[in-house]
């Protein structure tokens, strides 16, 4: 069983609900207090074992490769401004010995396209796929509870949560069938109605993979607007290799929606080292609620 060493992060989406903020900036890059939501995604990735993190871009995401990459200008600059803290920040957004590789999705075909387009260089080996979109708040990262288990089955994992029965449309929606304390996922629908999901566990932005899924991507039919549903190649799948479901401990902001961005940067900036203590401070005596 090859370990889990890579991650691959779709960051080719327009962000179309953070308009016009998104206009010329990825949303992605979009701030929680002061880290934006792609590093948060990232420290989980390497806080899990990653040392390969794989992007796949669009157009207009170079601002996501700039994060990543050295600013020699930046650094000289706080350096000679004495500014020490601010530099070891900047310097030390990965550890030593993680690396960024970056692919270009041309078309806006799907996640499951996106995924496809990660291919070349995930190669044969198993690999996790993290949304920066949902950012999960817990104390042991969501990643790490996913490979703890893929390292027990050496089955794929998907991240679930239990979701009102209203909100089915919004998530691909599984079946799972309990053995001892494992549930292994027996059926996945797409966006399905309250009335025809199988269940009101939603799959939610964290995925372990089998390098088997890419056949299984390469023969889905794509849907509507012509997008690769990577939920299609997951059900391709479970007749082949097991699939297992992880409920997991934490907490999930949906920053993909901006009532999801404001309860996060309100939960976060209230524990902030730095301006947590006012800004709780703040909130108690502003007035507004």
């Amino acid at each position: 069983m090859k370990p889990i060493k890579k991650a691959v992060f779709p960051v080719a989406g327009m962000g179309s609900r953070f308009l016009p903020a998104t206009k010329a900036s990825p949303k992605e890059m979009l701030p929680i207090v002061d880290k934006p939501l792609i590093q948060y995604a990232a420290e989980e990735a390497v806080a899990a074992g990653i040392t390969e993190l794989i992007f796949v871009t669009g157009r207009g995401k170079r601002a996501i490769e700039d994060h990543f990459d050295k600013a020699y200008e930046l650094e000289v600059e706080l350096e000679q401004r004495g500014k020490t803290r601010l530099l070891e920040q900047v310097r030390n957004l990965l550890p030593p010995g993680v690396s960024c590789a970056y692919v270009r999705q041309a078309e806006a075909l799907g996640l499951g396209h996106a995924i496809l387009c990660a291919e070349p260089l995930v190669g044969d080996d198993p690999f996790a796929v993290l949304l920066a979109d949902d950012l999960i708040d817990a104390k042991v990262s969501v990643l790490q509870q996913m490979v703890a288990l893929y390292e027990k089955t050496g089955a794929s994992v998907l991240g679930v949560q239990q979701v009102p029965r209203e909100q089915t449309r919004q998530y691909g929606i599984v079946k799972t069938e309990t053995t001892g304390n494992l549930q292994q996922i027996v059926g996945i629908v797409e966006k399905p109605s309250p009335e025809e999901a199988p269940s009101n566990l939603g799959v939610v932005g964290r995925y372990l993979l089998t390098p088997g899924i890419f056949d299984k991507l390469r023969g889905v039919r794509p849907g509507a607007g012509g997008e690769i549903q990577l939920t299609d190649g997951i059900a391709a799948l479970l007749p082949q290799e097991k699939v297992l479901a992880l409920p997991f401990d934490g907490v999930r902001y949906d920053c993909g929606s901006k009532l999801g961005y404001l309860k996060a940067t309100v939960a976060y900036g209230v524990r902030h080292e730095e301006a947590g203590a006012e800004f709780r401070s703040w909130l108690a005596h502003s007035g507004l609620f």
